[in-house]
């Protein structure tokens, strides 16, 4: 992960939403978009992928699976969301696109 600080969650959301078909759109808030970034860099954390001596490699992929399991805990737990399953996955990967798209090569 690299150049964390050109990050930005509104071009996050704008970058999401282009991916996601019209209805899925009109279904989906900004806020509940913006909880799965906020779980996605959580689950970074804990796996230690945001640590300056992390050594990953541009080779070492995100286990998608594991991070999409993740993120369902976290809204299952949270409660606070109507995002079904199957909208996680989407998300989480045009996120996960969005993120190459920024990382300085």
């Amino acid at each position: 992960m690299s150049e964390l600080t050109k990050f930005d969650e509104d071009d996050a959301i704008k970058f999401i939403r282009a991916t996601l078909t019209p209805e899925k759109n009109s279904q989906i808030s900004d806020d509940e978009i913006l909880y799965v970034i906020d779980c996605i860099w959580d689950w970074y954390e804990k796996n230690g992928y945001l640590k300056i001596d992390a050594n990953i490699t541009d080779e070492e992929e995100i286990d998608v699976d594991k991070l999409v399991a993740y993120v369902q805990k976290e809204l299952k737990r949270a409660g606070e969301t109507l995002l079904v399953p199957e909208d996680l996955k989407p998300i989480i990967l045009a996120e996960l696109q969005y993120e190459e798209s920024i990382e300085d090569f």
